[in-house]
Protein backbone atom coordinates (compact mmCIF):
# COMPACT_ATOMS: atom_id res chain seq x y z
CA UNK A 1 0.00 0.00 0.00
CA UNK A 2 2.89 2.36 0.72
CA UNK A 3 4.28 1.78 -2.76
CA UNK A 4 0.87 2.27 -4.36
CA UNK A 5 0.02 5.43 -2.44
CA UNK A 6 3.41 7.07 -3.06
CA UNK A 7 3.36 5.99 -6.68
CA UNK A 8 -0.15 7.37 -7.20
CA UNK A 9 0.67 10.77 -5.68
CA UNK A 10 3.80 11.20 -7.81
CA UNK A 11 2.03 9.84 -10.91
CA UNK A 12 -0.84 12.29 -10.44
CA UNK A 13 1.55 15.25 -10.18
CA UNK A 14 3.46 14.17 -13.30
CA UNK A 15 0.22 13.42 -15.17
CA UNK A 16 -1.24 16.85 -14.40
CA UNK A 17 1.87 18.60 -15.68
CA UNK A 18 1.99 16.48 -18.84
CA UNK A 19 -1.75 16.91 -19.48
CA UNK A 20 -1.55 20.70 -19.19
CA UNK A 21 1.47 20.76 -21.51
CA UNK A 22 -0.45 18.67 -24.04
CA UNK A 23 -3.61 20.81 -23.79
CA UNK A 24 -1.71 24.08 -24.29
CA UNK A 25 0.66 22.50 -26.87
CA UNK A 26 3.72 24.04 -25.22
CA UNK A 27 6.55 24.11 -27.81
CA UNK A 28 9.28 21.47 -27.32
CA UNK A 29 7.74 20.23 -24.07
CA UNK A 30 4.72 18.99 -26.01
CA UNK A 31 6.93 16.86 -28.27
CA UNK A 32 8.83 15.54 -25.23
CA UNK A 33 5.58 14.62 -23.48
CA UNK A 34 4.34 12.77 -26.58
CA UNK A 35 7.52 10.65 -26.61
CA UNK A 36 7.22 10.14 -22.83
CA UNK A 37 3.63 8.89 -23.12
CA UNK A 38 4.44 6.72 -26.12
CA UNK A 39 7.39 5.03 -24.37
CA UNK A 40 5.75 4.31 -21.04
CA UNK A 41 2.50 3.15 -22.61
CA UNK A 42 4.26 1.12 -25.28
CA UNK A 43 6.63 -0.92 -23.10
CA UNK A 44 5.83 -3.41 -20.30
CA UNK A 45 6.06 -2.23 -16.70
CA UNK A 46 8.42 -5.09 -15.83
CA UNK A 47 10.87 -3.98 -18.53
CA UNK A 48 10.70 -0.41 -17.26
CA UNK A 49 11.42 -1.52 -13.68
CA UNK A 50 14.42 -3.60 -14.78
CA UNK A 51 15.70 -0.76 -16.99
CA UNK A 52 15.38 1.72 -14.14
CA UNK A 53 16.93 -0.47 -11.42
CA UNK A 54 19.53 -2.48 -13.33
CA UNK A 55 20.12 -0.56 -16.58
CA UNK A 56 20.28 3.17 -15.78
CA UNK A 57 22.89 2.86 -12.98
CA UNK A 58 25.37 1.64 -15.61
CA UNK A 59 24.93 4.93 -17.50
CA UNK A 60 24.42 7.14 -14.44
CA UNK A 61 26.73 6.04 -11.59
CA UNK A 62 24.95 8.30 -9.10
CA UNK A 63 21.94 5.95 -9.32
CA UNK A 64 23.92 2.95 -8.08
CA UNK A 65 22.88 3.61 -4.48
CA UNK A 66 19.15 3.64 -5.31
CA UNK A 67 17.30 0.96 -3.34
CA UNK A 68 14.73 -1.39 -4.85
CA UNK A 69 11.76 0.24 -3.06
CA UNK A 70 12.60 3.67 -4.49
CA UNK A 71 13.09 2.20 -7.96
CA UNK A 72 9.71 0.47 -7.74
CA UNK A 73 7.94 3.68 -6.69
CA UNK A 74 9.61 5.69 -9.48
CA UNK A 75 8.81 3.00 -12.03
CA UNK A 76 5.16 2.81 -11.00
CA UNK A 77 4.88 6.61 -11.00
CA UNK A 78 6.31 7.04 -14.49
CA UNK A 79 4.38 4.10 -15.98
CA UNK A 80 0.95 5.07 -14.69
CA UNK A 81 1.45 8.82 -15.16
CA UNK A 82 1.55 8.22 -18.92
CA UNK A 83 -1.91 6.65 -18.82
CA UNK A 84 -3.30 9.12 -16.31
CA UNK A 85 -2.06 12.10 -18.34
CA UNK A 86 -4.19 11.05 -21.30
CA UNK A 87 -7.25 10.55 -19.08
CA UNK A 88 -6.79 13.99 -17.53
CA UNK A 89 -6.20 15.58 -20.94
CA UNK A 90 -9.40 14.03 -22.29
CA UNK A 91 -11.32 15.24 -19.22
CA UNK A 92 -9.97 18.78 -19.66
CA UNK A 93 -10.88 18.81 -23.35
CA UNK A 94 -14.32 17.55 -22.38
CA UNK A 95 -15.06 20.76 -20.47
CA UNK A 96 -16.99 23.20 -22.65
CA UNK A 97 -14.72 25.78 -24.33
CA UNK A 98 -17.08 28.54 -23.17
CA UNK A 99 -15.80 27.98 -19.62
CA UNK A 100 -12.29 29.04 -20.63
CA UNK A 101 -13.59 31.91 -22.76
CA UNK A 102 -15.71 33.21 -19.89
CA UNK A 103 -12.75 32.98 -17.50
CA UNK A 104 -10.48 34.90 -19.88
CA UNK A 105 -13.16 37.54 -20.42
CA UNK A 106 -13.17 38.46 -16.71
CA UNK A 107 -9.40 38.87 -16.61
CA UNK A 108 -8.11 35.46 -15.58
CA UNK A 109 -4.96 34.06 -17.14
CA UNK A 110 -5.12 30.64 -18.80
CA UNK A 111 -3.37 29.02 -15.85
CA UNK A 112 -5.73 30.67 -13.36
CA UNK A 113 -8.73 29.53 -15.39
CA UNK A 114 -7.29 26.04 -15.57
CA UNK A 115 -6.71 25.85 -11.81
CA UNK A 116 -9.94 27.49 -10.63
CA UNK A 117 -12.51 26.57 -13.29
CA UNK A 118 -11.43 23.84 -15.71
CA UNK A 119 -9.58 21.33 -13.50
CA UNK A 120 -12.32 21.11 -10.81
CA UNK A 121 -14.84 20.20 -13.53
CA UNK A 122 -12.41 17.85 -15.24
CA UNK A 123 -11.74 16.08 -11.93
CA UNK A 124 -15.30 14.75 -11.85
CA UNK A 125 -14.93 13.24 -15.32
CA UNK A 126 -11.42 11.86 -14.74
CA UNK A 127 -11.90 10.47 -11.22
CA UNK A 128 -13.35 7.05 -12.24
CA UNK A 129 -10.47 6.28 -14.60
CA UNK A 130 -7.88 7.63 -12.14
CA UNK A 131 -9.27 5.38 -9.40
CA UNK A 132 -9.11 2.45 -11.80
CA UNK A 133 -5.44 3.22 -12.43
CA UNK A 134 -4.84 3.35 -8.67
CA UNK A 135 -6.43 -0.08 -8.25
CA UNK A 136 -4.32 -1.37 -11.13
CA UNK A 137 -1.25 0.16 -9.47
CA UNK A 138 -2.00 -1.73 -6.25
CA UNK A 139 -1.96 -4.99 -8.19
CA UNK A 140 1.15 -3.97 -10.13
CA UNK A 141 3.14 -3.56 -6.90
CA UNK A 142 3.42 -7.36 -6.99
CA UNK A 143 6.12 -6.89 -9.65
CA UNK A 144 8.33 -5.14 -7.11
CA UNK A 145 9.41 -8.50 -5.73
CA UNK A 146 11.38 -9.04 -8.96
CA UNK A 147 13.64 -6.18 -7.81
CA UNK A 148 14.06 -7.69 -4.37
CA UNK A 149 11.47 -5.63 -2.47
CA UNK A 150 10.22 -7.65 0.51
CA UNK A 151 6.50 -7.17 -0.15
CA UNK A 152 3.61 -9.61 0.05
CA UNK A 153 4.52 -11.58 -3.10
CA UNK A 154 8.12 -12.11 -2.04
CA UNK A 155 6.99 -13.18 1.44
CA UNK A 156 4.58 -15.67 -0.12
CA UNK A 157 7.32 -16.96 -2.43
CA UNK A 158 9.67 -17.51 0.51
CA UNK A 159 6.96 -19.19 2.57
CA UNK A 160 6.00 -21.48 -0.32
CA UNK A 161 9.63 -22.39 -0.98
CA UNK A 162 10.22 -23.39 2.64
CA UNK A 163 6.94 -25.19 3.29
CA UNK A 164 6.15 -26.39 -0.26
CA UNK A 165 2.61 -25.05 0.23
CA UNK A 166 2.53 -23.12 -3.02
CA UNK A 167 -1.24 -23.29 -3.50
CA UNK A 168 -2.07 -22.05 0.01
CA UNK A 169 0.53 -19.27 -0.10
CA UNK A 170 -0.56 -17.80 -3.41
CA UNK A 171 -4.27 -18.23 -2.70
CA UNK A 172 -3.71 -16.19 0.47
CA UNK A 173 -1.98 -13.47 -1.59
CA UNK A 174 -4.80 -13.47 -4.15
CA UNK A 175 -7.41 -13.07 -1.38
CA UNK A 176 -5.52 -10.15 0.19
CA UNK A 177 -5.29 -8.33 -3.16
CA UNK A 178 -8.93 -9.11 -3.89
CA UNK A 179 -10.14 -7.70 -0.54
CA UNK A 180 -8.06 -4.54 -0.94
CA UNK A 181 -9.41 -3.99 -4.45
CA UNK A 182 -13.01 -4.55 -3.27
CA UNK A 183 -12.54 -1.92 -0.55
CA UNK A 184 -11.17 0.66 -2.97
CA UNK A 185 -13.86 -0.16 -5.53
CA UNK A 186 -16.48 0.72 -2.90
CA UNK A 187 -14.62 3.94 -2.10
CA UNK A 188 -14.54 4.75 -5.81
CA UNK A 189 -18.31 4.24 -6.03
CA UNK A 190 -18.91 6.57 -3.07
CA UNK A 191 -16.57 9.19 -4.55
CA UNK A 192 -18.45 9.12 -7.87
CA UNK A 193 -21.77 9.62 -6.07
CA UNK A 194 -20.32 12.56 -4.11
CA UNK A 195 -18.86 14.26 -7.20
CA UNK A 196 -22.04 13.77 -9.24
CA UNK A 197 -24.45 15.16 -6.64
CA UNK A 198 -24.46 18.65 -8.17
CA UNK A 199 -25.31 17.20 -11.60
CA UNK A 200 -28.25 15.05 -10.49
CA UNK A 201 -31.57 16.79 -11.01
Amino acid sequence: MQMALLGFVFALIIALCVAVIRVFSVPVLNQVSIVFISFFRGTPLLVQLFLLYYGLPQLMPWLVGMDAFTAAVIGLSLHFSAYMAESIRAAILGVDRSQMEASLSIGMTKLQAMRRIILPQAARVASPSLMNYFIDMIKSTSLAFTLGVAEIMSKAQMEASSSFKFFESFVAVAIVYWLVVVIFTQLQHRLEIHLNRAYIK
